[in-house]
């Protein structure tokens, strides 16, 4: 199938090659013309036949709307737009009726994989109409991990972005018990090889996982993470499970206390936010700060 793919960064044009491995055309815009395909989103939907499907991959928030404020106006009943960005689910119910009132369908869908996925494929959460999401498939088929897993119709639209979200609340308390446990083995005078510790658990514990394979790779880089300040940002999906936890009146004090935890990372130098630092940067290419 022809999928038009707007945003080539980090995350946006691995998966255009990916999609493009898998036997699919992709059109992709950029505003940086070195990454771009086409030179506006105009060209774009003019590079398409209809019935088109385009995929928007920009930062979330004013990013987002701008570009689907502008996709509204170029595109025709029977179009479809994805999200694949992190946006908030009630954003998502908000462009579901502006498109629709165009005659133009919306689906959601949370990506997670990071840097890993152009190869290990991506982890896929969308949301909306059965049909709409049928017409996408191709698409998620190609980028999802190979195997029966890795993707969900997760529900109505909103669903994906939900979903995802939660993912990010519990990827965020999951760190956090890996750097508070990390800390903890560098404070004593016993343990004399806290990264060969983290690297015996890799193997028949209960606590392995990808996480803590990405935390051995970081302290394989710099073993007491001395080159890095313990400073960690969040980029708004934590804080956005603890709302809808609150609106939901569900406990999550194990997500929460890690939201917080980031927060004190910017008051001082905190060890333990040495390792989410690093955590970010093995997973998903995200900055970190030196000393």
């Amino acid at each position: 199938m022809e999928l038009g793919l707007v945003g080539l960064g980090k995350m946006g044009g691995n998966m255009r090659e990916r999609i493009r491995r898998a036997g699919h055309t992709v059109i992709g815009y950029d505003r940086n013309p070195d990454l771009a395909d086409v030179s506006s989103l105009k060209e774009l939907v003019d590079s398409l036949q209809g019935p088109r499907v385009v995929w928007v991959m920009v930062p979330a928030g004013a990013a987002t709307q701008s570009t689907i404020d502008e996709l509204g106006e170029l595109l025709s009943p029977g179009d479809i737009v994805v999200d694949g960005g992190n946006s908030r689910w009630t954003d998502d119910e908000k462009h579901a009726e502006e498109l629709g009132a165009k005659g133009i369908g919306f689906v959601d869908c949370g990506v997670s994989g990071g840097v890993w996925g152009l190869e290990n494929g991506y982890a896929l959460m969308y949301g909306g109409d059965a049909a709409n999401v049928a017409r996408v498939q191709p698409v998620f088929d190609a980028l999802k991990p190979e195997g029966d897993f890795g993707a969900v119709h997760a529900g109505k639209v909103g669903a994906g972005h939900f979903a995802k979200m939660v993912h990010n609340g519990i990827e965020y308390a999951m760190m956090q018990a890996y750097a508070e446990g990390w800390e903890l083995l560098e404070k004593v005078d016993s343990v004399t090889d806290v990264r060969e510790v983290f690297r015996s658990w890799q193997e028949g514990t209960v606590i392995r996982s990808w996480l803590l394979d990405l935390a051995v790779n970081a302290l394989d880089e710099d073993e007491h993470l001395d080159k890095l300040r313990g400073y960690a940002a969040d980029s708004g999906e934590g804080r956005w499970t603890v709302e809808a936890a609150i609106d939901n009146a569900v406990p999550l004090p194990a997500i929460t206390a890690s939201l917080f935890a980031r927060f004190a990372s910017r008051q001082e130098d905190s060890p333990q936010m040495k390792m989410i630092a690093a955590l970010r940067n093995q997973f998903g290419g995200h900055a970190v700060e030196s000393k």
